[in-house]
């Protein structure tokens, strides 16, 4: 079942039932596993209006908890976390352990992060309340329900839980998160929770000028394949029309092996692909294909694309934020100079290698920078051509 979350103060449009067993379980997990905090002094102010500090994904969790279930501090406090795995891009999942007051088991073990890495993980599934095996048709509805939510262009979040045994691990185990001695496998997967990360309404219009001005932009994200495809053509990097070749396939109904990878203008590269990939392999993408879409990779997966960018043209820029989904624009050069070829923007580290860093992380003002830039260039070689006609004449 997929249900919209009600963003009410009063929760007077839930469509659904909020005692259900599997969401107290799922929101639960949602609240616990979740580094996000509301600053202090707001309780006079809305929830949708408060600042966290935090994930912007955790954020969203944090305010759909305390709208649907009351405080999320209350929550914490009765459920203190005892052993932490932060999220980070190669596990792509983050894990806590909690003490429980309200359960025989002293422990619960909750988990949330790629839907896919969360799945792989579970042998059960939580339905009404229940624990059954995850079967096929089990995996099947996952799978439904994973690409309907990413296909809306929206970032899903697989959540899982594992009740650990008291008598194994009583009150007091010293958990260890470096040399695991608890399970992190055979666990039960919960449900998916997904929100929308809209792109800035400039975007758009901001990679059509890139497009007509001769620059070609590429996406790089940690979003699933599908997100990311849905994303990219909800912004135009791809365009209206344009197929991968999974879309000529499912119009001719043949394999994905039997058709020419030419013959399609967009592409979306999995990081699993990637990982693979030669660089002649990859120049070739680059090369044959205009619109293109990278889709979970790893911070060292995008430093080799825009590597790759680079052998391709004089200049590449790139912008985006740490962890968050990346642009580059092979070409960049033509519009502004670059020493490295090279623009970030987002973690200190990333302002550290910068050549240039846009202060209000805005796609956009990229396309008037290029815009300033090439209009300094031309207006320089008409003044050189001025000066060397009427000079050479004196």
């Amino acid at each position: 079942q997929i249900h919209e979350a009600d963003t009410t103060e009063d929760q007077s449009g839930a469509t659904f039932d909020k005692r259900s067993p599997t969401w107290t379980a799922l929101s639960r997990i949602a609240g616990l596993c979740n580094r996000a905090v509301f600053k202090a002094g707001q309780e006079n102010i809305s929830v949708s209006k408060r600042d966290t500090a935090g994930d912007a994904s955790e954020s969203a969790l944090l305010k759909c908890i305390e709208l649907s279930c009351g405080s999320v501090r209350k929550m914490r406090d009765r459920n203190p976390k005892v052993a932490e795995i932060p999220f980070n891009s190669t596990n792509k999942y983050q894990l806590s352990i909690h003490e429980r007051e309200d359960s025989p088991q002293s422990h619960v073990l909750v988990m949330k992060g790629a839907p896919e890495r969360i799945l792989d993980r579970c042998s059960t599934i939580l339905v009404q309340g229940k624990e059954i095996p995850l079967d096929k048709e089990m995996q099947d509805a996952f799978q439904n329900a994973y690409m309907e939510l990413g296909g809306l262009g929206e970032r899903v979040l697989g959540f899982c839980q594992l009740n650990l045994p008291s008598g194994k691990f009583p009150r007091g185990f010293k958990f260890d998160t470096d040399e695991l001695n608890f399970p992190t496998e055979k666990l039960c997967f919960v449900g998916l929770m997904s929100m929308i990360d809209p792109p800035r309404a400039a975007v758009p219009d901001a990679v059509g000028k890139c497009r007509s001005a001769g620059i070609k932009v590429i996406m790089v994200t940690g979003d699933h394949p599908i997100t990311a495809k849905a994303i990219a053509k909800g912004v135009g990097i791809i365009s209206e029309g344009n197929e991968t070749v999974e879309d000529i396939a499912a119009r001719l109904n043949i394999p994905v092996s039997q058709v020419n990878p030419r013959e399609a203008k967009a592409c979306v590269v999995h990081g699993s692909d990637l990982k693979d990939m030669t660089s002649e392999q990859l120049d070739e993408i680059l090369k044959n294909h205009t619109e293109i879409v990278f889709a979970r990779t790893s911070p060292q997966q995008k430093l080799i694309i825009v590597e790759g960018c680079q052998r391709q043209v004089s200049g590449t820029g790139v912008q985006g934020q740490a962890g968050a989904g990346w642009v580059v624009w092979p070409g960049a050069c033509k519009g502004f100079l670059l020493r490295s070829g090279c623009v970030f923007a987002g973690s200190d580290v990333s302002k550290q290698a910068a050549d240039m860093i846009l202060l209000d992380d805005n796609f956009a003002s990229i396309v008037t920078g290029v815009e300033e830039g090439r209009l300094i260039f031309d207006n320089l070689k008409k003044s050189i051509a001025y000066t060397l006609t009427s000079n050479i004449p004196e």
